[in-house]
């Protein structure tokens, strides 16, 4: 008996071992009681009740993924990065419940790059493209839902563009469902129409279909009202002026990404649903002579948020540096399927799960087209380089100090910039830069030479 009771108390004494970081440890509840020997049983019952399973940890086995993005929203935003407004309540009262990145970055400046690098898991400079402005991605480009749905896994997704219509961008390969909101007027250089409503109603319709939601789903849907041309909205009015009006359309906007979110909770699915919040760019108001964005990758256009909630998922905001390069790896590995070796990124599951969160470089690009030339970003801890053309001319930064990069320290900090270019042509190396199928427009041509 008293070894029974030694082997009791050990293993009492023993559970709780798992060390938490201090930042998410829980506070200390109260000591437990000395043990009583008169507890202690004389003798293990044959037909004893088996003592409860531990909650399992990380997101299960048969979770969804839904994310939810946002045109042109910039990171900064949010009230956690320090913004004087709500502009967005719902999605800032989500971020408290949360995993969250105050450093994420897109993979480019603009949709047609960004998201095209968002869905191959690879840089824009190594998709096969026609190399125009608005690029059109051919149906031998791999985008990660094409292995989700190889691997039985329902893609759908509700676009509110004309550009995301199946005859153009070529963004649709993979998906089982994809439809645009309806009535949608084309114009290529400002989006003239309000579509969070119509778009709230095509994902309600789609995730209200036993079709679409009775097995395992990846779900995506894109809200456009923040981008330009900025219409203001009776629901809130934060000014008349260009940010101002840009406010108040995020404002709009939240309102049906929270519209959203009280369906998908709703619904027997829900509780295990990942749910991600995030963007395809930033938005710059003449921040470097920049208006709205692309051409440049200054982090004001490249600054993104990345809000996650789900079962499995620990809150917490995470500081290092990642960008959307990694969503092919994780949401492959969420689905359970093997990671395809041409992926540039890395998995966010462990760290989701309140694991490690190592440092890495964080690298966005900006492919040659017939608008602009090629820019290329490296960023390693608090600095950044800025690579223009091809390797024409730098400029370097200290985030820590100059977080919106107005000084140039690539003459002054010497070292730092010969090791930041010996860094970034190590990962180029690793980038298999190709030519877009048209290149007599592209713009600045090396030696006569496209790429």
């Amino acid at each position: 008996m008293r070894r029974l009771a030694l082997l009791l108390l050990a293993g009492l004494l023993g559970c709780g071992s798992n060390a938490q970081s201090s930042r998410n440890r829980p506070p200390p509840g109260p000591s437990a009681p000395p043990l009583d020997s008169a507890l202690v049983p004389t003798a293990l019952a044959s037909d004893a009740t088996p003592a409860p399973k531990p909650p399992e940890t990380g997101i299960p086995s048969d979770a969804n993924v839904l994310v939810v993005s946002i045109d042109s929203l910039r990171a900064d935003r949010l009230l956690s990065h320090g913004y004087a407004e709500d502009v967005m309540p719902n999605i800032n009262a989500l971020e408290k419940s949360s995993v969250s990145y105050s450093r994420f970055y897109a993979v480019s400046s603009y949709t047609s790059q960004s998201i095209a690098g968002m869905l191959a898991g690879r840089y824009p400079s190594e998709l096969k493209r026609n190399g125009s402005f608005f690029n059109v991605y051919p149906e031998d480009e791999t985008f990660f839902p094409e292995e989700l749905q190889a691997a039985g896994i329902r893609t759908i997704s509700g676009q509110a563009h004309f550009y995301f219509d199946k005859k153009k961008a070529g963004f649709h390969q993979g998906f089982d469902v994809w439809d645009l909101v309806p009535d949608i007027k084309a114009d290529n250089k400002q989006d003239i129409n309000i579509t969070s409503p119509g778009l709230f109603d095509l994902a309600t319709k789609h995730l209200s279909d036993e079709a679409n939601t009775k097995g395992r789903f990846f779900a995506w849907y894109h809200f456009m009202d923040p981008h330009e041309l900025y219409k203001p909205h009776e629901e809130k009015n934060f000014g008349k002026k260009a940010p101002k009006l840009y406010d108040g359309e995020i404002f709009y906007t939240d309102i049906y990404v929270k519209k959203l979110l009280d369906f998908v909770d709703a619904q027997p699915w829900g509780k295990r649903t990942v749910v991600i919040i995030t963007a395809d760019h930033g938005e710059a108001f003449n921040q470097h002579d920049i208006r709205t964005h692309g051409f440049e990758l200054y982090d004001v256009v490249t600054r993104i948020p990345l809000i996650v909630r789900g079962p499995g998922i620990i809150p917490r905001v995470i500081d290092e540096p990642r960008s959307m390069i990694d969503f092919a790896p994780t949401f492959l590995e969420i689905f359970g399927v093997k990671e395809d070796p041409a992926f540039q990124g890395k998995s966010l599951v462990d760290e989701w799960r309140g694991g490690p969160t190592p440092a890495r470089d964080v690298v966005t690009d900006l492919a040659r087209t017939t608008d602009n030339d090629r820019r290329r970003t490296l960023i390693r801890g608090d600095w950044e380089i800025m690579e223009f053309g091809d390797a024409d001319a730098f400029k370097l930064f200290d985030l820590s100090k100059d977080p919106d990069q107005d000084k140039d320290l690539s003459r002054k900090e010497k070292d730092k910039q010969a090791e930041m270019r010996d860094v970034m042509k190590a990962q180029k190396d690793k980038i298999k830069e190709i030519c877009p199928s048209r290149t007599s427009n592209l713009s600045h041509k090396k030696d006569g030479k496209p790429c």
